[in-house]
């Protein structure tokens, strides 16, 4: 059989579940997608667990599980794959930390083993912030806490990452993201004497951070224009670097991820796959849908399978806005709209979601998303349209992320006979 390559396209976050708002339908349901539909017209459909039935898949985990890795076995953390996927240069023992730029509302304290009091998060992401997080990230990165040294780097909006570099330091600390607003920074724990120390430099950069950052000039200029602060660092996710088989080695073929946020850069950087810039891809609701789809294209010369994800429908689940995830949602259809013009037909091309992040949750959650593959190797089913609940008679069933290269290497014509 000769060998095609693929695509896949993560619509972050897309599946949802019936809104109130929208006539009981989900955002993916209420949204005009033409070229999505088309997908699952031509093609065979289906529903993905991420991870495996009800189990409440992060960004991280879901596509590790997507590009063939067991999340069960190699995940060691969140923070790596953030840290490497934004540039800084993560070190054999070095501890990573996602973290957010929020805003904190009254005078923080922290005794002596804990907790934080005195104030309280009062927006996790500083309303999305996304001007001067390079000036913020410089203020605190590169600082001494005991023997170890804090270095720290923006992402994209609100996010940034933090890499803790010394001596005797453990990845078992817990949070100081409370997770929600309203709450004060939870103080870390450690879960053994390594990461007891970890803990603490963590709560004094914390504090640290707070006490730098609350009379910045870009927050004070931020407070001049009505908007609030983005005056403390709040890190997550601790990790330190896990050791992963290149995607090459693993699939036989060269893979490259076009993505717009770090986290993800990070894993495919860590799968040695190649990571292209997308200027105008922003990770926000204005990112640039056909710059997209033209790296995508971009890729394909060079590649055998290339993984696309579009953040922008996450942000509207989490920020509960119904209608900007249907705008969303329709920025996905234009991407792939764009790549069925320009796409070769011996392409196969698989559209789904990394998790379901519902309106009415505001966060992930465990519930199935919808598969759709088209191409020249697939047998097309009964389904006329992609959505949560018309898939779900579609002839590929119910599998899970960790099915989806099985799928594809075999009507790529890439995967080794299993057996005589």
């Amino acid at each position: 059989m000769k060998r095609t390559k693929a695509v896949v396209i993560i619509g972050d976050g897309m599946a949802d579940r019936p809104v109130p708002d929208l006539g009981g339908r989900t955002p993916l349901e209420a949204a005009d997608t033409p070229n999505l539909d088309s997908v699952a017209l031509e093609g065979e459909c289906g529903q993905m667990d991420p991870i495996g039935p009800g189990v409440r898949a992060g960004s991280d985990t879901s596509h590790l599980a997507i590009l063939g890795y067991d999340p069960f076995k190699v995940y060691t953390g969140r923070g790596p794959f953030e840290a490497l996927g934004i540039g800084m240069a993560v070190a054999q023992g070095d501890i990573c930390f996602r973290c957010n730029f929020a805003s904190l509302e009254g005078d923080l304290t922290l005794d002596e083993n804990g907790p934080f009091s005195g104030a309280k998060v009062v927006d996790r992401r500083a309303q999305r912030i996304s001007e001067g997080t390079q000036e913020l990230a410089e203020a605190v990165d590169g600082m001494s806490i005991e023997d170890v040294t804090c270095y720290v780097k923006e992402s994209v909006e609100h996010r940034a990452a933090l890499l803790l570099r010394g001596p005797g330091l453990g990845p078992g600390a817990s949070d100081v993201d409370p997770h929600e607003d309203g709450h004060a920074p939870h103080a870390s724990v450690g879960a053994d004497e390594e990461s007891r120390k970890t803990a603490r430099i963590l709560n004094q950069f914390t504090l640290r951070s707070w006490e730098v950052l609350r009379g910045h000039p870009v927050n004070e200029r931020r407070q001049a224009e009505g908007k609030l602060p983005a005056n403390i660092v709040l890190p997550r996710g601790a990790g330190i670097a896990p050791h992963l088989e290149p995607f090459a080695d693993r699939h036989g073929m060269k893979g490259a991820a076009v993505v717009e946020t770090g986290l993800i850069a990070g894993i495919a950087r860590y799968l040695r796959m190649t990571v292209p810039e997308v200027p105008g891809a922003t990770g926000g609701a204005d990112t640039d849908e056909f710059a997209l789809a033209q790296a995508t294209l971009r890729m394909l010369d060079e590649h055998d399978f290339v993984l696309c994800n579009i953040k922008a429908p996450d942000l509207g689940g989490h920020d509960s806005t119904p209608q900007a995830k249907v705008a969303a949602v329709q920025k996905v259809d234009r991407l792939v709209g764009r790549l069925r013009e320009k796409c070769r037909a011996d392409i196969h091309l698989a559209i789904t979601a990394d998790h379901c992040t519902p309106i009415s949750f505001g966060d992930h959650t465990g519930d199935t998303v919808p598969l759709a593959i088209c191409g020249p190797n697939v047998r097309p089913d009964s389904v006329q349209s992609f959505g949560e609940r018309a898939v779900m008679s579609g002839g590929i069933g119910r599998v899970r992320g960790s099915d989806i290269m099985a799928i594809l290497t075999n009507l790529m014509g890439v995967q080794e006979k299993f057996g005589a």
